[in-house]
C-alpha cells in the first residue's frame, strides 16, 4: 500500500463564537446594580500553512474532518468568554488550494507561506456592552455567529527544478538514485514506482531538485492509468529530460516512438510547450543499446534535442547530463521574475455603498443581503421580543426599511434575510431608539387584544359608584341645606 496522497477532500468547520451573557448585579442593599453580563469569545479559525517537514497529504486521508474550537460564553460580574484556539493545519510545499467546483483559492509556495481558509465566527455581546442611555438594562443579549462551514481540495503539485519522464521501467528512479541521496524502490518490472520521488542534486555551487514522474503512458492525459494523478507534478518543473530505455525487448518500442507519445501526453495535458527539453538514451551499458543509441542520436538532434547517452549501472555520461540540468536551470531561474513582497491590498468601500443590497423574488418576496444584516440575524435569539425589536431597531437605522419601500415591499410580504424569513410590518419600527418597559419585552411585537387595560377597567369601575344627578339633588341632605340658605 502507498504511502503518498496528492488529492485529498477536507471538511473544514471554524469554531463557533460563544454567546452573551444576561445577567444584573446583585449585592446587600442593592438588589439592581446594573446589567454586567459578559461577552462570548469568538471562535477559533483553520489555517493551512506551509511546512518543510511535510512531504505528503496523508494524514488528511485518514482524517478529513477538521474542526477548530469553539469560543466560551461569557458570565456574570463582566467576565468574557475565553477565544476559542485556531487550528493550524501543516501541508507540503506547493499545495494548491481548491473549491469542490475547480476554483483555485490559493497556491501554497514557500515555506511558512499561510492561507486562512476558514474564519472563526465572532462572540456575542453581552448585555453590559448592549446598555445606553435608553436601554439601562438590556433584557437579552447576542447569540455567537456560527463558523465558517466549507470543504477544500488540496492537490500536492511537487516543487521540483527537473522533471524525469519516460515509460514504465526506462530507468527513472535509478538515475534519481545515483545523481541524488534519493532511494527509491527499484526493481526489474513495470510499475515499480507508484509515488513521485525528489531527489536534491549538487553540481559545483549548483543546487537543484528533481523529480521522478511515473506512470506515464499512452492515454496518461486522460485518465489512463496512472500518469493523470502525477501529471500535475510536471507542472512546476523548469526542465524536462526524457528518459529513454534503448535497451527494450517490448515489441513496436523505439526511443523516437516513447518520445512520441511522451511529448503527446505532455501536450494534451497543456501548459508544459515551453519547458526545454533533455533526453537520456539509457541502458547503454548493454551492447544493443549503446548500437541503438548511437543509431538515434541524429534524429533527436535534428529534432532540436540535447541527447546524452548515460548508463545508472556504470554511471557512465552522467556528468555531462547533469551538468546539463544546472545549465538550464540556472537560465530558469535567471529568466524568472525577481521575486515581489506580498503587497497589502485595500479596498475602500464606494461613498454609495450601503452595505446590504435587496433582491426581488418571482414569489413576491424580498431578499436581503450583506454581511451585517446576516450576521445580526444570526446573532439573534428570536425567543425573546426585547431582542427581536433591537434586531428591529438596528435593520432600520441601516437602512433597510426605506430601501423595502422604495423597491415596493407591502405590508404582510415576506423578507427573507439568510435563513430566516420575515412578514414585512413597516409601520412597528420607525428607527427610532425604543425604551422598553419590562426587560425581554418589547409591546410593539404584542398581538393587539380586545380585553380592556388596566387603566381602561378602573375608569370604569369609578364611573359605576359615582351616582347621579338626580339621586344627589332628591337626597335630604340637599333640601335641608337649601332651607338654610333661604333663611
Amino acid at each position: 500500500m502507498t504511502t503518498f496522497v496528492d488529492r485529498v477532500v477536507l471538511h473544514l468547520q471554524a469554531g463557533d463564537g460563544g454567546h452573551g451573557c444576561v445577567s444584573i448585579h446583585r449585592e446587600k442593599f442593592k438588589p439592581f446594580g446594573g446589567p454586567d453580563g459578559g461577552n462570548g469569545g469568538h471562535g477559533g479559525s483553520v489555517s493551512l500553512v506551509v511546512d518543510p517537514q511535510v512531504t505528503t497529504l496523508l494524514d488528511f486521508h485518514y482524517r478529513p474532518h477538521q474542526k477548530a474550537e469553539n469560543g466560551k460564553g461569557g458570565a456574570g460580574s463582566n467576565r468574557d468568554g475565553a477565544n476559542g484556539h485556531d487550528l493550524v493545519i501543516k501541508v507540503p510545499n506547493g499545495t494548491v488550494v481548491q473549491t469542490p467546483d475547480g476554483e483555485v483559492l490559493a497556491d501554497l509556495v514557500g515555506v511558512g507561506t499561510t492561507f486562512e481558509a476558514a474564519r472563526g465566527g465572532r462572540g456575542g455581546r453581552g448585555n453590559a456592552s448592549l446598555a445606553n442611555a435608553r436601554r439601562k438594562a438590556p433584557g437579552f443579549a447576542e447569540l455567537g455567529e456560527p463558523g465558517d462551514r466549507l470543504d477544500v481540495v488540496l492537490e500536492l503539485k511537487s516543487v521540483a527544478d527537473v522533471g524525469l519522464v519516460g515509460f514504465p521501467s526506462a530507468g527513472k528512479s535509478s538515475l534519481i538514485s545515483v545523481i541524488s541521496a534519493a532511494k527509491p524502490k527499484i526493481a526489474d518490472y513495470p510499475f515499480t514506482t507508484l509515488v513521485p520521488n525528489l531527489g536534491v542534486v549538487r553540481v559545483d555551487n549548483h543546487t537543484f531538485t528533481v523529480a521522478d514522474v511515473p506512470g506515464l503512458i499512452p492515454g496518461a492525459a486522460t485518465g489512463k492509468g496512472l500518469g493523470l494523478e502525477f501529471l500535475r507534478h510536471v507542472e512546476r518543473c523548469a526542465v524536462l529530460v526524457h528518459v529513454v530505455d534503448t535497451a527494450t525487448l517490448e515489441p513496436g518500442r523505439d526511443p523516437l516512438a516513447d518520445i512520441d507519445t511522451i511529448e503527446a501526453e505532455l501536450t494534451e495535458y497543456g501548459g508544459l510547450a515551453d519547458r526545454p527539453r533533455l533526453v537520456a538514451l539509457n541502458k547503454i551499458d548493454v551492447p544493443d543499446g549503446r548500437d541503438l543509441a548511437e543509431i538515434v542520436r541524429p534524429d533527436l538532434e535534428a529534432r532540436g534535442f540535447r541527447v546524452f547517452e548515460v548508463s545508472t549501472a556504470t554511471r557512465e555520461g552522467l556528468k555531462e547530463l547533469t551538468y546539463a540540468m544546472a545549465e538550464l536551470v540556472e537560465q530558469a531561474r535567471s529568466a524568472a521574475p525577481p521575486a515581489e513582497p506580498t503587497r497589502i491590498v485595500i479596498r475602500p468601500k464606494a461613498v454609495d455603498d450601503a452595505g446590504f443590497t435587496i433582491e426581488a423574488e418571482a414569489d413576491g418576496s424580498y431578499t436581503v443581503r450583506g454581511n451585517r444584516p446576516e450576521r445580526w440575524v444570526k446573532q439573534t435569539n428570536f425567543d425573546n421580543d426585547e431582542a427581536v425589536g433591537y434586531l428591529a431597531d438596528r435593520l432600520a437605522r441601516l437602512g433597510v426599511e426605506e430601501k423595502l419601500a422604495k423597491a415596493g415591499a407591502q405590508a404582510g410580504d415576506l423578507v427573507r434575510i439568510g435563513d430566516r424569513e420575515f412578514d414585512w410590518q413597516p409601520t412597528l419600527y420607525a428607527g427610532e431608539d425604543f425604551v422598553p418597559t419590562v426587560r425581554g419585552a418589547d409591546v410593539r411585537l404584542e398581538e393587539k387584544s380586545t380585553r380592556a387595560s388596566a387603566a381602561e377597567r378602573l375608569a370604569a369601575r369609578k364611573a359605576r359608584r359615582r351616582r347621579p344627578e338626580d339621586e344627589i339633588e332628591a337626597s335630604p341632605a340637599v333640601e335641608a341645606d337649601d332651607d338654610e340658605d333661604w333663611e
